[in-house]
């Protein structure tokens, strides 16, 4: 490189084309003139920079052509901005504006923007006239760092970026960070995230200026500067991508795939997440999995990682798929992050091939393990991206017993953490070694950076940090910077006291400490207490007693008094601060015992050697130890030149259990006796008693397990002062299985083997309630529990008795994951979920548990909760080729997913409609009512003694811990006026906003009024109950997402709550169109009638708002319904239909009712779409801006369809007004809608033309393309995405030439577009079955072209196996005798059917690869779930049980089906009893079948379900039938229930009659099960939602005149 006035070149290929500097435009100008000599100039850019930029550079090349005398041309040429302007057409319009102006060869092209502008520039410049000389003046940090350097040129294809391009050297490139200074802070991140890339690969030197300057590198100087901190980044950026370009000009040699680091991860991320993440978001995320792929191979070490994170986490940059930019998207967007299409968009990725992808590997920061990309398997990758690891047991634990294994453990989380503090506050320079590398210690470390109290630099490759102390002086962050602490509990601690510290900035400044919503809801009350006792100032920013927090400035000193029976953190938090107080600190804590004595003792132990000597007052009576603290006032801490933090003990605990567990032996060689922590004793004072042979030196522990399964249980541990280590110690107990030794307490008479651990109560109040959390997760391997006041039992069971395949919840808690893993090591198949939450303490803990212990994991997906079954290996139906899109799988019913919040007046129902919901959902119900008084007494009591608020206090905790501990398979019921509270409030809104539905119940302000003047069983409020209504509603409306009216369908409403799944239909994908009816009616309840017909086949609903009016009358002129009606209709609608809801107000001047001089009353009304969560809101572009702003600003799940309407008949499809529109819209739009008219049917095809050319683009949005009236219903025929629809029943149709859903089928058919298709039932006899009837029904309602027939065959024959293969086969009904024989014939089985082991259901299906495959499905068991779940009046229980009558293949269906239904006892019956027994050895032991030798009598509660798979003929009630089977009315003792007989002829059944004699007993007849499950079939081969109502009613006509 060579430097001349300010500006500095770089040079590649032996040239120094690349020129650096500031404020470079006349340097441009000049150079380019004198350098290039051209007859032409041409400078293209985008609208967008032309506004900020063009002037300048043009009125320079103007001038500088003027003055020279020179006859060169200079023309400009402007084009649209945005990625889908880099494309074949793009490409074109450039090369047309070129020959249009008589451009030759000597021209010369000007890039002037970012890296579209220079890519499409670059390779309009590679091709024109055979090539042509162009310059790059890149205008964004990334283009100037990453596309404009190295001569790569390219344009997107619809089958991906950058696929046709060529290597074309720009002749300059000018790189002015004056361009810089109207760039957002996010885009200058951006490009940052290149320039930590090419220091990670290529200089330390250049990292550590990034990791000194974050905040002055997002912050380009105001004025001409040629020496600041981001010009020299920029030109060291460039320098090694040139030098690396030069030495590998045209990828031959694999060295200029080093630029590629974090690109092959980083790509795939981008390729999903695109445009809601910037490439060097993507890219940075990129970065720290591939460095994860280093460290796992052995490559780089923790600390680099560790360096790495933190860099890129102070630009700004995401470094995980789970930063909240990326888990606030929508599921259609994130739902597409899985490891099998991450691998799949890497695997197209030029640079890959095959099973291994090429990825750079670090070997530390600022160099490469290799000077090329390495291969790496796709194996490895996964366990990287995975979210999830499955533990592999060791194939012989035998073999895992004679392991003798050396290893470390990470540095102690808790001195870390300490030491940060000490050093940073003290005088001098500190080096520390073996700080834990994790999430906490980076977030401490951002923040003492934030509160300019230390600087940090780092040296020996990351493992040093070196620390210049600030002698205890620091200042208040900026006023815009809130220090996010995520959940780090510690720094959390530490920190509030330590802004106390901070001198003010600026007047009247203060700090905000904050952290994630776990954080928000840990205490720590006692702590501010006890500093605003000593003069401090700090304000609770949310709920009180709980982060965020305002601090000022200001920690007096002098006696405090602090009660530490929570948390030692506050004690420590207060000790480690108080020599910089004002005066001397006397601290004295109060209250019960306090908590982790031995987390005090290292404070202080550590404070000693860092200058400060902590005096613990003595008794001097007694000689005891008291708990008051004496700590000098002198000159503070004096850094120690080195301090080396030992190894953490609580991380120590497991490699140790797994020793314990599998007999093995570990030696740790960073932790021993000599430890300051009290999880030290771990191995001495729990494993050693339990049989486990320790060994203990002053720096050393070796633990060796005892043989399999010779576990001793404990009497009782106390282990108060190890109190993180109890984790461990319970997953080691639930294999203890030998007594208690004899010295420890008896463990009670029951002959139970169990060991109780104390003293651990303060781990309710850690990341998640620990003690809680491992009572649930233990329950799944089948150990009981007993939860106590301040711990629990555990009751041991044999390892090989364990459940296997347990998936456990992490609560994103890295001592519950790792405690676990030990666990896993035992139990095979066992998953850990979340697995990043090791990150806290032991970042590469699933790297050592594999390269160090020798245990396997792989990394493994892990479906919703609410997921619908697998997609069977990437496969879509190919019943309805371009009309149907069905999953090849049948709809699972919802097991339990998030819990559902109730909200309202006392008196409102809620505990009334809860017991209902949680029933009709088989939910279970929580009144936080109860709970309040069953952790605090009454609350009239509590009220009274304690005042509203210290009630509305506690009432928030109690919300928090509820959403945090029973955020599953929860109705909740919260008091009344839990919206009095902010912070409650805020809890409420932001569950709402993670995709939680809280539910305000409405009812009549005066019935209410009456209500409670009657109740005296709460509190008084001291105001008017009317008051306080008024006061709360619109709280309530602000905190729901859903309301429900008391005359409401409580099972309907419920149902479709949790039914209803939004899929965005895919813009690239036209295996299935898909449809919206647009809805007329004035007043919707006038639809319910029709609603099942009006909604056959369709995928949404439009609501049009502005044709709603109460009158119920049609709309005659402008009309503004109230937000009052428009939400009660909102409401309606939701009770009718569970599919996606489109909010639509469509003003006059678009063909609708809503006044066009009404634009604020229009927005309110989408405000209201909005808040009640509607699917979709349309918006059209014509809008006021910014009140397209707040809607985008506020959309949270709701998609918005941006619309542009055009009723003139003069809009051109292939105009600039449209593709200006278009542009408009997909700036804020997920979908795009536009709408003309047609004035002849040709205008259709211009239209075509029109979709089919914005559709290209790889980045395209949906988009919805149609014309109005007669001649444009062909548009409306062959629209792809969401085509509007009528109804012949509805009152009139949305708009002029709209057709119904039938119609367009119809059409479709006729335009060859929707094949015929055949479809079958397959089995012997059925000449008079109902499925033809069933299913034709339908096809006709649909107007869809298929036709379904009988195939009666006695056996699964050739023509059986033909006819599947043939390529009208559609699908096919399988009954008896066939289910089982069929299955040989299938591809592939779903879960349900593999379990059953019958298919009644064949479904045909296209694989991604175009190959066609049958998958075998059953439905029969979806037909019992509902139709018992419908009548099973009295809810289930743990006590309810069912009975099966029968052991074929629908009694396997019935099986599966009680077992869904929670039903924890199923009795089987077989008159030939093996077989029975055989069925219930099909199927896992949870079901818990039950074999009966009679029908006499039951070992249990008699059932309330009975169910019959046996032919109607072979039953009897007649006692002595004989050939019969006898029905006894005792197998109907209970109360009530539900009778189901599998066999519909006759009609009434033996069983249906007995069942009939009891009026509490509901009946199932085998027509309505056959009928169920028909729907399930209908809606797989065609993918449309079945016309239930029709198809059921024609059935029940033809069954009941035969």
């Amino acid at each position: 490189m060579s430097t001349a006035s300010k500006v500095t070149k770089v040079s590649i290929l032996g040239t120094e084309s690349i020129h650096c500097g500031d404020s470079l435009v006349p340097y441009i100008v000049s150079t380019t003139l004198s350098q290039l000599p051209s007859s032409t100039y041409v400078l293209v850019t985008d609208s967008n920079i032309a506004a900020l930029f063009l002037d300048a550079v043009t009125d320079e090349f103007n001038l500088k052509i003027k003055e020279s005398g020179s006859k060169s041309r200079f023309f400009v040429h402007i084009i649209p901005p945005g990625e889908g302007t880099k494309s074949r057409e793009g490409k074109a319009d450039v090369e047309d504006f070129l020959l249009d102006h008589s451009c030759t060869r000597d021209t010369v092209l000007l890039a002037l923007g970012g890296g579209v502008i220079g890519d499409l520039v670059g390779f309009v410049a590679a091709t024109f006239m055979r090539g042509v000389r162009f310059v790059q003046i890149p205008t964004t940090l990334l283009a100037m760092v990453d596309s404009a350097i190295g001569g790569k040129t390219a344009i997107d294809t619809p089958h991906g970026k950058n696929l046709l391009g060529a290597f074309w050297q720009p002749s300059f490139v000018f790189v002015d960070t004056a361009f810089l200074r109207t760039l957002p802070k996010r885009e200058i991140a951006n490009g940052l995230a290149e320039v930590v890339k090419t220091a990670a690969i290529s200089s330390e030197e250049d990292f550590a200026l990034l990791e000194a300057n974050a905040e002055t590198l997002l912050s380009p100087p105001s004025e001409p500067s040629s020496s600041s901190p981001l010009l020299t980044l920029i030109t060291a950026s460039i320098a090694t991508k040139a030098r690396i370009v030069t030495g590998d000009p045209h990828e031959k040699t694999g060295l200029r795939n080093l630029v590629n680091y974090g690109h092959t991860i980083g790509h795939a991320i981008e390729g999903v997440l695109t445009p809601h993440l910037l490439h060097g978001e993507c890219v940075s995320i990129g970065m720290i999995l591939e460095a994860e792929i280093a460290r796992f191979r052995g490559c780089l070490t923790q600390p680099s990682l560790g360096r790495l994170s933190r860099c890129l986490s102070s630009l700004g940059l995401p470094i995980s798929v789970n930063d909240p930019r990326i888990t606030k998207l929508p599921e259609e967007v994130t739902g597409n992050l899985t490891v099998d299409n991450l691998l799949h968009i890497m695997r197209i990725d030029k640079k890959n091939s095959g099973p291994e992808k090429k990825i750079v590997l670090l070997s530390r920061i600022g160099e490469t393990f290799e000077q090329k990309a390495t291969a790496i398997p796709d194996e490895i990758i996964r366990k990287v991206l995975a979210h999830a690891v499955r533990v592999t047991v060791p194939t012989s634990l035998s073999d895992e017993a004679k392991k003798h294994i050396t290893m470390s453990t990470p540095g102690s989380k808790s001195i870390s953490n300490r030491a940060l503090v000490l050093a940073a506050l003290g005088k001098g320079t500190c080096r520390l070694k073996n700080l834990l590398h994790s999430d906490d210690t980076q977030v401490m470390m951002a923040a003492l950076s934030d509160l300019n109290g230390a600087k940090f630099s780092w040296e020996d490759n990351g493992l040093t940090l070196v620390v210049e102390g600030g002698g205890g002086s620091l200042t208040t962050p900026s006023s815009d910077k809130e220090i996010y602490l995520g959940n780090a509990g510690t720094a959390a601690r530490f920190l509030t006291t330590v802004c106390t510290l901070a001198k003010p900035s600026t007047a009247g400044a203060t700090t905000t400490i904050t952290g994630n919503a776990r954080m928000r809801q840990r205490p720590i009350a006692p702590l501010v207490s006890a500093l605003e006792s000593s003069g401090s100032s700090i304000a609770y920013l949310g709920s009180p007693g709980c982060l965020p927090l305002k601090i000022a400035p200001g920690f007096r000193g002098g006696k405090i008094e602090l009660d530490a029976k929570i948390s030692s953190q506050y004690v420590s938090s207060i000790l480690l601060c108080a020599p910089y107080a004002q005066h001397p600190v006397e601290l004295h804590l109060v209250g019960d015992q306090v908590i982790s004595q031995s987390y005090i003792d290292m404070t202080v132990g550590i404070m000693k050697t860092f200058g400060v000597d902590v005096q613990r007052k003595v008794d001097p009576s007694t000689g005891k130890l008291l708990d008051v603290y004496i700590i000098p006032r002198e000159e503070g801490y004096i850094n120690p030149p080195e301090y080396t933090i030992e190894s953490d003990a609580s991380s120590a605990t497991y490699p140790l259990a797994i020793a314990a567990l599998s007999g093995s032996t570990i030696t740790l060689s960073s932790i021993g006796s000599g430890s300051l922590q009290g999880d030290a004793l771990f191995a001495t004072q729990v494993l050693e008693p339990m049989g486990c042979k320790v060994v203990q030196t002053a720096s050393s522990t070796t633990v060796t397990g005892p043989p399999l399964g010779q576990l001793r249980a404990r009497g009782e541990i106390d282990m108060e002062q190890m109190t993180d280590a109890f984790l461990t110690a319970c997953v080691v107990a639930a294999v203890a299985t030998r007594p208690a030794p004899e010295d420890e307490p008896a463990n009670g008479g029951d002959g139970k083997i169990r060991t109780r651990i104390r003293g651990i109560a303060n781990q309710r109040v850690k990341e998640c309630n620990r003690i809680q959390a491992m009572i649930d997760q233990l329950a799944k391997f089948g150990v009981e529990t007993k939860e106590l006041e301040d711990g629990l039992e555990v009751y041991g069971k044999p390892y090989q008795a364990l459940t296997e395949g347990v998936s456990v919840k992490c609560y994103d808690d890295h001592r519950v994951a790792m405690a676990f893993s030990c666990l896993a090591v035992l139990v095979k198949g066992t998953i850990l979920e979340e697995k990043r939450c090791v990150e806290k303490t032991w970042p590469n803990w699933w790297d050592d548990l594999e390269n160090k212990i020798g245990i396997q994991v792989e990394g493994v997906e892990i479906p919703h909760a609410t997921h619908t079954e697998s997609k069977l290996n990437s496969t879509s139906s190919a019943a309805n080729a371009n009309a149907s899109a069905s999953a090849s799988t049948i709809v699972v019913p919802p097991v339990p997913g998030q819990s559902i919040i109730l909200i309202g007046m006392r008196g409102s129902g809620k505990t009334y409609i809860g017991n209902l919901a949680a029933r009709a959902l088989s939910y279970r119900f929580l009144d936080a009512d109860v709970l309040f008084e069953a952790t605090h007494g009454s609350l009239p009591t509590f009220v009274r003694e304690h005042g509203w608020p210290a009630f509305r206090a506690a009432e928030e905790e109690i919300l928090g811990d509820v959403l945090q501990s029973r955020g599953t398979g929860y109705v909740i019921s919260l008091g009344g006026g839990i919206v009095e509270s902010e912070g409650a409030r805020e809890k409420l809104k932001e569950y709402v906003a993670e995709g939680g539905k809280v539910v305000y119940l409405e009812r009549d302000v005066d019935e209410i009024v009456k209500y409670l003047g009657e109740e005296t069983a709460r509190p008084a409020y001291g105001e008017s109950v009317r008051d306080v209504c008024l006061r709360r509603i619109p709280w309530y409306e602000a905190c729901s997402s859903h309301r429900f009216k008391n005359d409401d369908d409580v099972t309907l409403f419920f149902g479709n709550l949790v039914g209803r799944k939004l899929t965005l239909p895919d813009p690239l994908s036209h295996a299935k169109r898909s449809y919206f009816i647009s809805l007329t009616y004035p007043d919707i309840t006038a639809a319910k009638p029709h609603i099942e017909r009006l909604i056959a086949g369709v995928d949404a609903v439009e609501l049009r708002v502005d044709l709603l009016h109460p009158s119920g009358q049609p709309v005659q002129g402008p009309n503004v319904p109230s937000t009052t009606y428009v939400a009660d209709q909102l409401g309606q609608l939701r009770l009718m239909t569970s599919l996606p809801i489109i909010f639509t107000v469509r003003t006059q001047a678009q063909g609708g009712s809503f006044p066009d001089n009404q634009a604020d009353a229009l927005f309110e009304l989408l405000k209201l779409g909005l808040r009640l969560r509607c699917e979709f809101v349309d918006v059209e572009v014509t809008a006021n801006p910014e009140h397209i702003k707040y809607i985008v600003s506020n959309k949270k799940s709701t998609k918005i369809v941006a619309s542009w309407h055009d009723w003139s008949g003069k809009m051109a499809w292939n105009g600039g007004q449209v593709k200006e529109k278009y542009r408009l819209a997909a700036s804020f739009g997920d979908i795009i809608k536009i709408v003309g008219k047609a004035n002849t049917v040709d205008d259709n095809f211009s239209l075509r033309q029109f979709v089919k050319s914005v559709s290209k683009s790889p980045l395209s949005k949906p988009i919805i393309a149609i014309n109005m009236g007669v001649h444009g219903q062909l548009s409306r025929i062959l629209n792809e995405t969401l085509s509007p629809v009528s109804h012949p029943l509805q009152p009139v149709k949305a708009a002029p030439g709209q057709l119904s859903f039938a119609e367009i089928q119809k059409a479709l058919f006729l335009l060859g577009q929707l094949p015929a298709r055949r479809f079958f039932l397959f089995g012997t006899p059925i000449a008079h079955s109902m499925s033809p009837t069933l299913h034709n029904s339908g096809f006709l309602e649909l107007g869809l072209p298929h036709v379904y027939g009988l195939f009666e065959t006695p056996t699964v024959n050739a023509d059986i196996r033909s006819l599947i293969k043939s390529e009208d086969f559609g699908g096919a009904s399988v009954t008896i005798p066939h289910k089982l024989e069929i299955m040989p014939l299938l591809d592939i089985l779903s879960p349900h059917a593999k379990l059953i082991g019958a298919v009644n259901t064949i479904i045909p299906s296209v694989r991604d690869d175009g190959s066609r495959i049958l998958v075998g499905d059953n439905t029969d068991w979806l037909a019992i779930f509902n139709c018992v779940q419908a009548r099973l009046v009295d809810g289930i229980t743990p006590q309810t049980t069912a009975l099966i009558i029968g052991a074929g293949g629908t009694s396997r269906a019935a099986l599966y089906a009680l077992h869904h239904l929670s039903l924890k006892t199923i009795y089987i019956f077989n008159r030939t009893k093996s077989k029975a027994e055989e069925v219930a050895q099909a199927f896992p032991n949870e079901y818990n079948i039950v074999v009966l030798d009679s029908l006499t009598a039951f070992p249990g509660a008699p059932p309330s379900v009975v169910v019959s798979t046996v032919p109607a003929v072979s039953t009897t009630i007649i006692p002595g039938t004989k050939g019969s089977l006898y029905l006894p009315a005792s197998i109907l003792s209970a109360n009530r229930g539900v009778v189901v007989d599998m066999a519909y002829k006759p009609a009434v059944t033996p069983l249906i009659a007995l069942a009939q004699q009891i009026s509490a007993w509901e009946t199932v007849q085998g027509v309505e099960l056959l009928i169920e499950q028909g729907y399930y079939q209908f809606e797989s081969w065609t993918g449309r939602k079945a016309p239930r109502g029709l198809m059921r009613e024609t059935v029940l006509t033809a069954y009941r005149s035969s």
